[in-house]
């Protein structure tokens, strides 16, 4: 009977292990769960429809950077503590799309018409660059543009955002690209550099004051904002200034840390406030910044990188090493931006399509090694479209030039590839036959701004052209000079035959340009509609304008001698 128990007994304890073997067996292993995940979010770029459903958080602790990494910072006020906020989980990725308003801000009625059309393309959002469009109160009502929105358009532009089911996210630089602000001379002791406006000096008296009323009164107004995005890239010239020297001397010199400090400092003051916002920034100063500092700051447990490329043909590995990075620093999430216009050239009229679209087919494969690095969650990308490349440079394309390639940008990420189903949704939600070699978009256009797009187009092809060729003549060099006109002489009996080209040619142009300022002034402010034209229209037209004042008056004096006129 004995021996008999201990048998059964023994094939019990058989079956138990082999069991759970078993179980153990079927169960995907940690690694193999969280790449399944990453690629489930990657399909999201395929065919995902779009989706009203937020993202679920679970409260996780902030913390500012350690008493020895803050040693030495130069701040003199005091650190605030920082509280818990809601971390995004993981989810679809976000397409976001960003308005640079920082030049050609479009009037709030605009705003109307194009939202939906975001929304219809594949947009989940917007990220606003206000910069001096934004309505500041009190000590910052400098900061103001002659045509800043009201505190009640930008009430309207949440309302429009939310009808349209589209994220606001706002953006307001705390570190560099604050020449709105430096350059008045309120705020010139800010400077990091006093002859340049375009850094904050981090250790100056009053720049975390003046930093946290900026961010808390454009928080003030977007209560239901998830996400805030603290700029903090090209911080050019820091360690420059005298209190960063000393500062420098007392740390080793390192930069870094100095910048580090710098931001997590104002992220704790503005999550003391608003401790359920989640921070994004800018990567590119903290490319060159150690592992070890990046973890002794606190930085990755306070905001995500948002990592931009905006070239055609970018360095996928270069990125891939960004992101194990990240990663490594304790970085829990992870943003990318391409750009689908303002990034071309400072002074572009015409927004490239072949070049924007490349820029998005890379960065498709991006996101597809993203499994590789299962520590780390894909959030999102914002499809910049700068609209300067900084406060003091001329405009880049007009936005509703910008809107064919912002569509087969955003539909080029949501089936995660071009291809002739990608270009004819396009085509079919724009009304127009895309040209993507050739950069056009032809047809009447169905979308708001689509005769500004055209109108665009024909200056942009037609105007210096018209010109080249009538200066081109070489007839007419030989009878019609700049020695000629600096002096009115000429043969009437040679000028004649050119004065009714050239004065058909202006009507041509005045006319146009008479009906391309209504379409202007339907969009955007006085300021932008008058440094357009300024930049683009009137150095040709005074040209010509100049031409045919001279051309005539020259053939009214019938031919008399030079001397007649001295």
């Amino acid at each position: 009977m004995r021996p008999r128990m201990q048998l059964i007994l023994r094939l019990l304890v058989v079956c138990l292990v082999c069991g759970a073997i078993v179980k153990l067996a079927l169960q995907p292993s940690p690694k193999t769960a969280a790449k399944e995940t990453l690629i489930r979010n990657v399909k999201f770029w395929k065919s995902v429809q779009k989706s009203s459903e937020t993202w679920n958080g679970s409260p996780v602790d902030r913390h500012l950077p350690t008493p020895e990494a803050a040693k030495g910072s130069g701040v003199t006020e005091p650190v605030p503590k920082p509280q818990p906020h809601l971390q995004q989980s993981s989810g679809s990725p976000l397409r976001i799309v960003h308005l640079d308003l920082k030049g050609a801000a479009p009037k709030v009625k605009y705003l109307e018409q194009i939202f939906p059309l975001l929304s219809a393309l594949g947009a989940d959002g917007v990220l606003m660059e206000y910069e001096d469009m934004f309505p500041y109160e009190g000590d910052l009502h400098l900061l103001r543009s002659p045509h800043a929105y009201s505190l009640e358009d930008i009430q309207t532009i949440r309302t429009l955002a939310r009808l349209s089911k589209l994220e606001m996210i706002p953006l307001v630089q705390i570190f560099g690209h604050l020449e709105f602000v430096l350059k008045h001379e309120e705020f010139n002791p800010l400077r990091e550099v006093a002859a340049f406006p375009n850094s904050l000096n981090p250790h100056a008296p009053g720049v975390r004051t003046l930093i946290t009323d900026m961010v808390m009164q454009v928080l003030n107004q977007h209560p239901d904002s998830r996400w805030f995005h603290i700029g903090a890239d090209e911080v050019y010239g820091l360690g420059e200034s005298q209190d960063s020297k000393n500062w420098l001397h007392a740390n080793e010199g390192n930069v870094g840390k100095m910048f580090l400090n710098h931001v997590t400092a104002v992220a704790g003051s503005v999550l003391e406030k608003r401790p359920n916002i989640s921070l994004l920034m800018w990567d590119d100063m903290m490319r060159m910044i150690s592992v070890a500092d990046l973890k002794a700051s606190n930085l990755p447990r306070i905001a995500s990188p948002v990592i931009w490329r905006y070239r055609p043909d970018f360095n996928t590995g270069h990125v891939e090493s960004l992101i194990s990075k990240y990663q490594d620093s304790g970085f829990a999430s992870v943003w990318f931006a391409s750009a689908f216009k303002g990034a071309s050239g400072a002074d572009q009229r015409w927004t490239p399509l072949d070049h924007h679209l490349k820029n998005h087919l890379i960065w498709l494969k991006v996101m597809e090694a993203m499994p590789k690095y299962p520590s780390i969650s894909f959030q999102g990308i914002i499809l910049t479209g700068w609209q300067r490349y900084e406060h003091f440079s001329v405009l880049c394309e007009l936005l509703p030039v910008g809107v064919p390639s912002l569509a087969l940008c955003l539909q080029t990420l949501k089936h995660g590839d071009f291809s002739d189903q990608v270009k004819k949704e396009v085509e079919h939600i724009l009304g127009c036959k895309l040209d993507v070699k050739n950069g056009t978009c032809e047809g009447s256009g169905a979308f708001s701004g689509s005769e500004l797009y055209h109108m665009v187009h024909h200056i942009h092809t037609n105007l210096q052209s018209d010109m080249k060729d009538l200066l081109g003549n070489r007839e007419l060099q030989g009878v019609f000079s700049l020695y000629h006109r600096k002096y009115h002489i000429g043969n009437p009996r040679n000028l004649g035959i050119y004065k009714t080209k050239m004065e058909q040619a202006l009507k041509h142009w005045e006319s146009y340009l008479e009906n391309f300022r209504v379409q202007m002034e339907a969009i955007y402010f006085p300021d932008t509609v008058e440094e357009w034209m300024d930049e683009n229209v009137n150095p040709s037209m005074d040209q010509l304008r100049g031409l045919v004042a001279d051309l005539g008056q020259i053939i009214a004096l019938e031919g008399k001698p030079k001397s007649a006129r001295l």
